[in-house]
């Protein structure tokens, strides 16, 4: 249930109301916009009367919700969030990219793109430490030691870093990590959404490749729902029959999103379509349809890249695309952090 407060509501009766409001048991999700004060109550509300709420002199209306999610449903919270990593906002006007290699491979490897991508306008540093493989024969990362060597690459440049967490395990490695990814195919995984739920630092969570909306929504929940609201919800592309590319880059997805919920949207073309001369004009849409941010992955020379190479941009592709970004779309400059 959502209660819509009136705009002149003394503050010490809105207090008194949610006080009665807690003694029932409920959960209180207190949203201030810009012209609205919102209640989002969570909980067993089935015996809560609308006739009872109404009946409160700081009540203007109330309705209930049937969607499951609530933390991360637009409707308790009208105004977008914007998210900050390390000084980096993205959503609420806010854009930002996010770039870097695939998997980290070595000092000069991520240092040399580190630079590169920084250069070229990239607020953020994303690099593969621990590498989710289909194949156990693949490459899996330099773990511990790639995280060390994304620490040099973020001393070198400042930009914030982004890498992807594996399981509960690995979570004293990530303390100094700015922005904590849970990859495709973690997106289920609910004990590493609550163990990351109940750390502060930003969660980029990434849809599955074949999981609804409100699948990827709900996931949000659970990491919400242990008190880390700072969530960037990722659109990677899902699965479908179409064999031409590795994924189907969801756009549609992208505009829903910002219907159902307050959280920002990143799009990942580079996982979406697995080819590099694809990336620009998926990235292009993505902006088009109203993307909070792009998560490109560059590699200084993809053909001999561990991981991925074959739908890594170039440093001179990227600074080509983000030429064009600034260049052609009006707001890009102004917000790019």
């Amino acid at each position: 249930m959502i209660i819509i407060l009136k705009q002149d509501a003394p503050e010490q009766k809105v207090r008194q109301f949610c006080d009665e409001l807690k003694g029932m048991g409920l959960e209180i999700n207190d949203s201030k916009g810009s012209d609205t004060h919102i209640l989002g109550l969570i909980g067993d509300t089935k015996a809560i009367a609308e006739s009872w709420v109404l009946a409160n002199p700081v009540v203007e209306t109330c309705r209930r919700v049937s969607e499951p999610y609530k933390k991360a449903n637009r409707k308790f919270h009208p105004d977008d969030t914007a998210v900050d990593v390390s000084g980096i906002k993205l959503g609420a006007g806010h854009f930002a990219v996010i770039a870097g290699p695939c998997s980290i491979e070595s000092e000069a490897q991520i240092t040399d793109v580190a630079q590169r991508v920084k250069a070229a306008g990239a607020s953020l540093l994303r690099g593969g430490a621990f590498k989710p493989r289909t194949s156990p024969y693949s490459f899996q990362g330099m773990r511990g030691e790639g995280l060390d060597l994304l620490k040099i690459a973020r001393r070198a440049t400042g930009q914030p870093i982004v890498t992807e967490i594996m399981n509960t395990e690995h979570l004293p490695l990530f303390e100094n990590v700015d922005l904590i990814q849970v990859g495709a195919r973690n997106m289920q995984n609910f004990e590493l959404l609550k163990a990351v739920g109940r750390q502060k630092k930003p969660v980029l969570l990434k849809r599955g490749l074949a999981n609804t909306l409100e699948e990827l929504v709900m996931s949000a929940e659970y990491i919400m729902a242990e008190g880390n609201e700072n969530v960037i919800l990722c659109e990677r592309g899902i699965r479908t029959f179409e064999t031409s590319m590795r994924n189907t880059l969801d756009l549609a997805g992208v505009v829903m999103l910002h219907k159902m919920t307050h959280l920002p949207v990143v799009v990942d073309p580079s996982h979406a379509c697995g080819q590099a001369w694809m990336v620009p004009q998926l990235a292009k849409a993505a902006v088009a349809a109203g993307a909070d941010g792009l998560m490109i992955e560059v590699h200084n020379d993809p053909p001999k890249a561990k991981c991925d190479g074959a739908q890594s941009l170039t440093p001179d592709q990227f600074d080509e695309l983000m030429a064009f970004l600034k260049q052609e779309i009006p707001f890009f400059g102004k917000e790019l952090n």
